[in-house]
């Protein structure tokens, strides 16, 4: 893998938006920045990812391998009740058994990882519940591949895959007539995030409604309505599971009422007890990290120090070789996982994250997040990729 210089497109800003990606420059606070040719602020092109077909194959096959260990660690979560032990009520937990046993298909998913110095690809986390930056891995760095480097390929069928997810997401849930959309309004990358997927939804030939997550209301017996008053039967939320049961709403959730995308059992992915776990059910597996719940596991020995609900690098702790690095956040009170240190693999000092998506239990694209810092957040940049026969 290389980082390259790129010329950026005359019109990139214009070519972005065209295609819904409005956030392209939005700061830490969420506030538009003035770009040109020279300046990026999240979205950057003056630089690109070369890749082999070799390095492709070998990502791809790490996270299909990864996804089908999660689903084994689900299944000893479920059968185990050790629910508890990744900060899980038990009504909760329940709501997961029985959406697990219902098998409640799931939409998508992203492993974060980086390539080890055995050459294996690890797995930093899974967002398994609400990941993000699905316009910029599937369309904008697709149509940027096709302008700048049409002779090459991309790692990269999400769209083709949402569609056809979509559609047997159709077929399953045949008698639901409407497909809520739901996430927080104030924040123009969520719904950017969401009209994006409401669109292939659209395409595989369900009938959507956008509506904000605050003006979702409930009739005290577990069944939620929008603001006009249609029942929910069927919803896709970009907002986390563990913010909902933690909500004056939380006990109406576990009556079970709706169902959901992403479905009540990715609560166990997406929280970080889920990786030692991994490393207890299988062992020095080389694409796993070494993980404990246990600080003393790891003492004396370079280490993460993970929050079991952390997003977007919050609350993370860094203990190298090189000194500590950690993150503010207001995530901890409900435990910490701990986690072997793996450096990000550094391009002219940028660390970087491969994000490797999953539909339908297969992985179907790529996406690279850099940043000068070795803890990746929502302010790491996002640069387009490629792949060449060699």
């Amino acid at each position: 893998m290389k980082r390259l210089i790129q010329m950026p497109r005359p019109d990139w800003p214009r070519r972005l938006e065209s295609i819904g990606f409005h956030f392209h420059s939005l700061d830490e606070h969420n506030v538009p920045q003035e770009v040109d040719q020279n300046t990026f602020v999240y979205w950057r092109e003056n630089f690109a990812y070369r890749l082999s077909r070799g390095e492709v194959e070998a990502i791809y096959a790490a996270a299909l391998e990864l996804n089908a260990r999660c689903l084994d660690a689900v299944e000893l979560v479920i059968e185990h009740d050790l629910f508890a032990q990744l900060g899980i009520s038990s009504p909760m937990g329940e709501l997961i058994r029985a959406s697990w046993e219902r098998d409640d298909p799931t939409l998508y998913g992203r492993f974060d990882l980086t390539i080890g110095a055995d050459g294996h690809a690890k797995m930093y986390e899974f967002n398994a519940d609400t990941p993000t930056s699905i316009v910029e891995a599937s369309l904008a760095q697709w149509f940027w591949k096709e302008d700048v480097h049409p002779e090459a390929d991309q790692f990269n069928s999400l769209h083709e895959a949402l569609i056809a997810r979509w559609s047997f997401l159709r077929a399953h849930y045949r008698d639901v007539k409407l497909l809520h959309f739901a996430c927080m309004f104030d924040s123009q990358e969520d719904v950017c995030n969401v009209e994006y997927l409401m669109d292939t939804a659209v395409q595989a030939g369900w009938a959507v409604k956008l509506i904000d997550m605050k003006d979702i209301g409930n009739d005290g017996q577990g069944q939620f309505f929008d603001v006009e008053g249609l029942k929910i039967e069927l919803m896709f939320k970009l907002f986390p599971w563990e913010w909902m049961a933690n909500s004056a709403y939380g006990g109406e959730l576990c009556k079970d009422r709706c169902r959901w995308v992403e479905p009540p059992w990715k609560v166990v992915l997406s929280n970080k007890g889920i990786l030692p776990i991994l490393w207890e059910l299988f062992p020095d597996h080389p694409n796993l990290l070494e993980a404990s719940f246990d600080a003393a596991h790891f003492a004396g020995r370079p280490h993460a120090k993970k929050p079991l609900f952390s997003r977007e690098g919050a609350n993370i702790t860094l203990n190298t070789p090189d000194g500590r690095y950690e993150l503010p956040g207001d995530y901890g009170k409900e435990g910490f996982v701990y986690q072997a240190w793996a450096p990000a693999q550094c391009f002219a000092g940028q660390h970087v994250t491969l994000g490797a998506w999953i539909v339908d239990d297969v992985p179907v694209g790529l996406c690279v997040r850099e940043q000068p810092g070795p803890i990746a957040t929502n302010t790491s940049f996002f640069v387009p990729h490629y792949f060449i026969e060699y």
